[in-house]
């Protein structure tokens, strides 16, 4: 299975600790971050079928289109159909929860405030790609 995974992730910041995160858990995966909505369809266009990446992690609000734009317009084509897909947002609201878990998002995360949290998440999501 692939070890490339796309975040789509608008914050530098967040973008620094899933660097660092991911890289003390497992180096072998390489992270692609798209900071804007559009941009991650037209990355996602630009690949081959044989090197689409392993998971696509998008932020909720993102510049653009938001995650669950960027569902709905995957959700179209067959090629993402297999990719795992992970909301991750500061906000709790059951109602983005639900339209991304109905739009094809295999789960919505809640983006942790410490490094624990992030650990877990990032083992989790690095879990989703070895499956």
């Amino acid at each position: 299975p692939s070890k490339f995974i796309l975040l789509g992730e608008d914050d530098a910041d967040d973008q620094e600790m899933l660097k660092e995160v991911f890289r003390s858990i497992d180096t072998a995966f390489v992270l692609f971050f798209v900071n804007n909505g559009k941009e991650i369809i037209s990355a996602l266009e630009k690949l081959k079928d044989d090197q689409m990446p392993c998971l696509i992690v998008l932020d909720y609000n993102m510049p653009g289109l938001s995650g669950a734009d960027i569902l709905r317009e995957l959700g179209t084509n067959e090629r993402y159909k297999n990719i795992p897909k992970v909301v991750w947002s500061t906000s709790g609201s059951e109602k983005f929860r639900n339209s991304c878990l109905e739009l094809g998002a295999v789960d919505y995360v809640i983006k942790p405030n410490n490094v624990v949290g992030l650990e877990e998440v990032a083992r989790y999501m690095l879990s989703l790609c070895l499956v």
